[in-house]
């Protein structure tokens, strides 16, 4: 399905991309890549000057590196266009305080605690916040088993798939466990 048709005209002015890549690296560790870019469609005027249309506003770049488990064991950030050179890109070392966290207890809560408003870039912390879910997408069948059958088997895991309850359509009391995920359907309490 598709976005509805505009119901107006409409002009392209601004566009942000975000990239993020998952690699597993030959130490078992995984690094997450992450990258977002603005760009204005025309010039720009900023306080530290024009801006041409087509040129990156922001073009940062963050890296963590993380254990199996989701801690965070290194972390790394980049600012190679940003809208006040000699400012904007003087933060990337504050970055370092992620290592530690875990990806999957806290870390959102931990991330502004530690790197919102003056104490980061509001844009790396942004894209920081969206690394837990891009984490697991990256480690679904790779470090964790995706599927699963009514009846357990040697080759299947004991504990209740990680993906369970984490959204609306994999509810264990729903119809997409029900149909996939059968020995972790939720029963319903004897009343």
């Amino acid at each position: 399905m598709s976005l509805s048709i505009p119901v107006s005209r409409r002009a392209l002015r601004h566009t942000r991309a975000i990239d993020i890549q998952a690699f597993k690296r030959d130490d078992g560790l995984w690094d997450l890549d992450a990258h977002i870019t603005d760009i204005k469609v025309n010039d720009t005027l900023l306080a530290s000057g024009l801006r041409r249309g087509g040129d990156a506003l922001h073009d940062l770049s963050l890296r963590i590196t993380v254990d199996l488990q989701l801690t965070i064991v290194d972390a790394e950030a980049v600012s190679d266009a940003v809208p006040y050179p000699g400012f904007c890109n003087t933060i990337g070392s504050a970055y370092k305080q992620l290592i530690g966290l875990n990806l999957m207890k806290g870390f959102r809560h931990e991330l502004k605690a530690r790197l919102a408003g003056i104490q980061g870039c509001t844009h790396l912390t942004e894209l920081a916040q969206i690394l837990p879910t891009a984490a697991l997408q990256a480690f679904a069948n790779d470090v964790y088993s995706t599927h699963d059958s009514a009846n357990a088997s040697a080759e299947q895991p004991h504990d209740k798939p990680f993906q369970l309850d984490k959204c609306h359509a994999l509810r264990t009391d729903g119809g997409a466990v029900a149909q996939f995920y059968p020995r972790w359907v939720a029963k319903a309490a004897p009343g």
